[in-house]
């Protein structure tokens, strides 16, 4: 019998439909997946703890049978309003000729078994998804996971007094895993969740989930914090995430993790399981960073704009901490920088270790990526640093990452190797964008489709293409003047991860 290994599934309910309705929940992913101010700006960081509210009190253990009988009712009726089902679906509409398999199963199926919908209209086929979210703004605006809405055109919202409405696309964040939707012609009576401080969580503290998992309806599951800072998930770019043994399952994607005072700390977003079920370890998006793209939303942006420093970060090994006088492994060590980045302009050098941002400690790349992004595209920030044997701060300019040249976005339409790419020409904005290190000059692959002859033939997101058939690529243009010929061979060289790869393909 085939051994079953643990995996991170997303925490959303998915099927598709073909003509009249069909529902089938989706089977547990092969792969590790998750459950994308001014309007340029992302939020400012709000790290620092909040002011403890009225009716906070001071953690202790139960003290009594009595306290042990406690009920969390009241802290579930203050956010239970708040917390939404989101309904997504894209809808593909097909042509009305006939091909000859929809001629055979009409007349063996019926029409309906044609592919063609009620009536005899052309049919329609429907991809759709259950997911959760939270309001945040009475406005209507709800934050739910960017899988939930991803490549969905048509969406939904179920508030918890069963009211519907229909809701357009804000943003997508889908580097975060998060988006922002907005209510339509919301009826009033919306409640909005207030936030609570993700930065005093505290293993041990109790939270509290809250979404729709598998379609059932809104429901509450309570728990522990079970550990914080959880870097090595996968689900997002931005990988810092809340841990807890509270039971989340899929369609709880978007939903509300929620501290003893009724606010949001953090958004559900993945589980870890083999079975697509809840054990017990689940986790949550932080609500600061949840914060900052709810105001980059509110400030008009549909797109989120983080600060560019320009410089590559690795992590540091115990034989790194060890020659540099460390007890322990800790902070993020820079690798290389970019000329006139504000890296280098702060004075930042190959070799110095990063210990801290803005006074908050780092240990890992994945957790200084996720508090350097906080930081805005304004001002400055502070790196506390070990260089050599001295220990200093830096300042580092914040801003976004240029636009050095114009990207000529190229998707080939005609065969060869790169049909099914998307490519751009590679500028700090780019090397941002699909976080890689990019030359001065060339042609990286933005995306590859599913299924294209560009991902059967190897082509990743990041790669740069250096040379086609012996001729060098630097701009799209140059891409696109070679591949407009039919040609009965394609030698291409690729650099991924500063490695540069020759493969030979068939026209």
């Amino acid at each position: 019998m085939p051994r079953s290994y643990p995996l991170l599934v997303p925490l959303v309910a998915t099927w598709l439909a073909t003509g009249p309705a069909v529902a089938q929940m989706a089977q547990t992913p092969d792969k590790i997946a998750p459950d994308k101010i001014a309007p340029d700006k992302i939020a400012p960081d709000r790290s620092a703890p909040e002011k403890a509210s009225p009716d906070s009190a001071e953690k202790t253990v139960p003290q009594s049978k009595g306290q042990v009988h406690l009920s969390f009712a009241p802290v579930v009726k203050r956010a239970a309003p708040s917390v939404v089902n989101v309904y997504a679906s894209h809808v593909e509409t097909r042509g009305a000729s006939r091909s000859a398999m929809d001629e055979f199963m009409r007349r063996f199926f019926g029409e309906n078994g044609g592919g063609r919908g009620r009536g005899g209209a052309p049919g329609e086929r429907a991809q759709k998804s259950l997911g959760s979210g939270v309001i945040l703004d009475e406005s209507g605006l709800v934050i739910t996971n960017n899988h939930v809405i991803e490549n969905m055109n048509e969406v939904r919202v179920a508030l918890a007094d069963r009211r519907e409405f229909e809701a357009t696309i804000v943003l997508r964040d889908p580097r975060t895993d998060l988006a922002v939707v907005k209510i339509k012609s919301p009826t009033g009576g919306l409640v909005a969740m207030p936030f609570g401080d993700s930065e005093a969580l505290e293993v041990g503290d109790f939270v509290m989930a809250i979404g729709n998992p598998f379609g059932v309806g809104q429901t509450v599951t309570q728990g522990i914090v079970s550990a914080l800072a959880r870097t090595q998930v996968g689900s997002s770019d931005y990988q810092f995430f809340i841990q807890t043994d509270a039971a989340i399952n899929p369609g709880n994607s978007g939903g509300a993790l929620v501290d003893l005072n009724g606010r949001l700390v953090g958004v559900n977003t993945a589980i870890y399981s083999q079975s697509g079920g809840s054990h017990g370890i689940g986790f949550a998006i932080p609500a600061s960073m949840v914060r900052a793209v709810v105001e980059t939303a509110k400030g008009g942006a549909t797109s989120v704009r983080r600060p560019w420093l320009g410089a590559r970060v690795q992590s540091v090994t115990p034989d790194i901490a060890d020659s540099m006088g460390l007890d322990h492994p800790t902070g993020v060590l820079v690798a290389s920088l970019q000329p006139k980045s504000p890296a280098e302009e702060a004075g930042l050098k190959r070799g110095d270790l990063i210990l801290s941002v803005d006074g908050k400690t780092v240990d890992d790349p994945e957790a200084f990526g996720y508090r350097f992004a906080l930081k805005g595209l304004t001002g400055t920030t502070k790196f506390g640093i070990l260089r050599g044997t001295s220990r200093t701060n830096v300042l580092v300019k914040l801003g976004p990452a240029p636009e050095t040249r114009p990207r000529d976005t190229l998707k080939v339409r005609t065969r060869s190797p790169f049909l099914g790419a998307t490519l751009v020409n590679t500028s700090p904005a780019v090397a941002e964008e699909i976080q890689v290190d990019l030359p001065a000059e060339g042609v990286a692959v933005a995306g590859v489709e599913e299924n294209s002859i560009a991902a059967r033939a190897g082509l990743q997101k990041g790669d740069i293409i250096v040379a086609i058939n012996g001729a060098p690529i630097s701009t799209t243009k140059d891409l696109e003047r070679i591949t407009r010929n039919s040609l009965n061979m394609w030698e291409v060289s690729i650099n991924r991860g500063g490695e540069v790869l020759t493969s030979v393909f068939g026209g």
